[in-house]
């Protein structure tokens, strides 16, 4: 049992080095980023 939580709970090597950013800028990005390209892509509706 015990050898069964320490693999679940290990980290990747290589992932172990990398920092990882909030998931809330991830979130906060990709809704700029899609109201980004339908502020191009509806301008002319806008304007």
């Amino acid at each position: 049992m015990e050898n069964k939580d320490q693999k679940k709970n290990k980290i990747p090597y290589r992932m172990a080095r990398i920092a990882f950013p909030k998931a809330k800028y991830g979130v906060f990005l990709a809704i700029s980023i899609i109201l980004l390209i339908l502020l191009i892509l509806y301008k002319d509706l806008i304007l």
